[in-house]
């Protein structure tokens, strides 16, 4: 018999991220379980590693501009200058 603790937990974090709260928690949680699920041979390989790679990048990426996130915390947005042009004031 089998424990569906970790089933239970990849879903719960996989939801939180579908709706994009806790990003930067519910990403690592994903990946975790679902390399722990890969590695204890109880699920579908294939699945368990594309599921660890999503989570991973949507862990490395953040939440999206219509994310529970966003909306609480604002968007965050990175702008990268052209080579050369830095300013040091």
């Amino acid at each position: 018999m089998q424990t569906v603790a970790p089933y239970l937990i990849a879903a719960g974090a996989g939801l939180l991220l579908l709706i994009g709260w806790w990003t930067v928690v519910a990403g690592p949680v994903v990946v975790v379980t679902e390399l722990f699920l890969a590695f204890s041979h109880t699920g579908d390989l294939y699945v368990s590693i594309l599921l660890a790679t999503l989570g991973l990048a949507l862990a490395l990426l953040g939440a999206g501009a219509w994310s529970v996130d966003a909306q609480r915390f604002g968007w965050k947005r990175i702008e990268i200058r052209p080579p050369g042009k830095h300013t040091f004031d």
